[in-house]
């Protein structure tokens, strides 16, 4: 029998996923619970579990498709037969489905399957996949016009005097480079029948139509630009959501920063001394673990940049703990995991929970739990140069710190010019919940740990 597995909720009501990886492939047998693909959400890159064993019948989206959430993600054969479920009008059919069995002859049923964490997912819409007949000895797998909505790129259109074709056969390495070079597989496979598309078929495709005549249509896609001077992108996966993010924040609290230089020589002398010590080897204790100890302790003195502003409920929802989000730049762009009451780790604890923080984002192992639930953010410009600048807000947050480099600055020390570390603190707060005595407070008291390491004794 062929069971069905639709794309689950990977988290957080995330309504679509793009396809990363395949770590299977058609005819592939795979145990329960084995990574089959990638997935890329707005938040992290995911490892899908298969929720059967079984030998994998067909993958319905190819890497770089978006799928909606609750649509058809891959079909497997599997042994035995699943209690089959009361037949019902489609109209009447429940909204819900965590997956969907397919099998000839036979109405859809539903089977219990493994409880696996982030499935549960609710179908688009009621539509139920169906079998068509064979055609050309192949069997094709047809859905409704809501799950073609959801993975365009897997579906092959053709005209309606036609026979329904199947996806090419190609790996995902192979898809993928058709895609950069902007060739239909569809196209390439119909001049090799029979074979799987190979990356010497596609640059073979791809020269070819390189010295079409501008006159002949082009099958380039509208994503890829026909100008070689210009490069598109489609808007998804991190992109999108931080670009999505960042305008909300932008347009509804109202956004006001300020900024302080301060001498943070001692902070640099007593970093230079843990360096030495033996009993802190293997620990990466940077000034950035400094800054988020230093943060902690001031918003104990500052709640008003620990708190949100409800705007449903009219109320200030203010925090007792501190769970402070670490802007990390990666390759698929900027995200903010969050370190959960980071107000009650010692400072090596904080400086190991950056560093595993900053290490699983670059990987694009973040899971999305991981970067929601924020109170105050912490973002460091310094890395790359930069003195200052002003952060947006993450979304619900009061507060956000951006670090600026340290810079070895002539400065004035005890009554003499000196060269000092100095380095430039900026504040971006919500103005609805912070007013700019208590920002002021905050990046004194912040500063005034940077300036005197001790000084954190005296605060509470």
């Amino acid at each position: 029998m062929i069971a069905q597995f639709l794309l689950p909720d990977l988290g957080e009501g995330l309504p679509e996923a793009e396809i990363v990886l395949w770590h299977v492939a058609e005819g592939d047998t795979v145990s329960l619970n084995q990574t089959i693909a990638e997935v890329e959400t707005a938040k992290a890159v995911v490892e899908i579990p298969s929720p059967y064993a079984g030998v994998v019948q067909g993958l319905h989206a190819a890497a770089g498709d978006v799928v909606a959430v609750g649509s058809p993600l891959v079909s497997f054969a599997v042994d035995g037969e699943p209690e089959v479920a009361p037949h019902r009008p489609a109209e009447s059919a429940p909204a819900h489905a965590d997956r969907q069995i397919v099998a000839e002859d036979r109405p859809v049923v539903s089977a219990a399957v493994p409880n696996l964490v982030g499935y549960g997912a609710a179908p688009a819409g009621s539509a139920r996949p169906r079998r068509r007949a064979r055609g050309a000895g192949r069997a094709v797998l047809d859905t409704e016009d809501s799950v073609h909505a959801a993975a365009p790129h897997d579906i092959v259109r053709p005209a309606p005097a036609e026979p329904v074709l199947e996806r090419p056969r190609s790996t995902p390495p192979v898809r993928k480079l058709a895609k950069d070079l902007g060739v239909d597989l569809a196209l390439v496979a119909a001049a090799h029948p029979g074979a799987v598309v190979t990356r010497a078929h596609v640059e073979e495709f791809a020269g070819r139509a390189a010295s079409v005549p501008p006159s002949v249509p082009s099958t380039v896609p509208p994503a890829v630009s026909s100008d070689p001077r210009v490069t598109r992108t489609p808007i998804r996966g991190v992109r999108k959501h931080t670009a999505a993010a960042m305008v909300r924040s932008a347009f509804t609290a109202p956004h006001a920063t300020t900024f302080l230089t301060v001498d943070v020589t001692a902070t640099s002398e007593l970093l230079a001394s843990l360096k030495t010590d033996r009993a802190l080897d293997g620990h990466r204790i940077g000034v950035l673990a400094i800054v988020a100890k230093a943060v902690c302790l001031a918003l104990g003195r500052t709640p008003a940049l620990n708190a949100r502003w409800d705007e449903e409920a009219g109320e200030i929802v203010e925090h007792h703990y501190v769970a402070l989000g670490i802007a990390a730049a990666t390759d698929r762009g900027l995200v903010v995991p969050v370190i959960r009451d980071a107000d009650t780790l010692a400072l090596v604890d904080l400086a190991d929970a950056i560093a595993d923080l900053a290490a699983t984002a670059r990987a694009g192992r973040t899971a999305p739990a991981d970067m929601t639930g924020g109170t105050f953010s912490l973002t460091n410009v310094g890395v790359f140069g930069v003195d200052a600048g002003t952060p947006i807000l993450n979304p619900g947050e009061a507060g956000i710190l951006a670090v600026g480099a340290v810079r070895r600055t002539p400065w004035e020390h005890r009554g003499e010019i000196a060269l000092r570390d100095v380095m430039t603190l900026s504040l971006s707060f919500d103005h609805r919940l912070v007013d700019g005595a208590e920002a002021a407070r905050f990046l004194t008291d912040v500063a005034g740990v940077l300036r005197e390491p001790g000084r954190a004794m005296l605060l509470r």
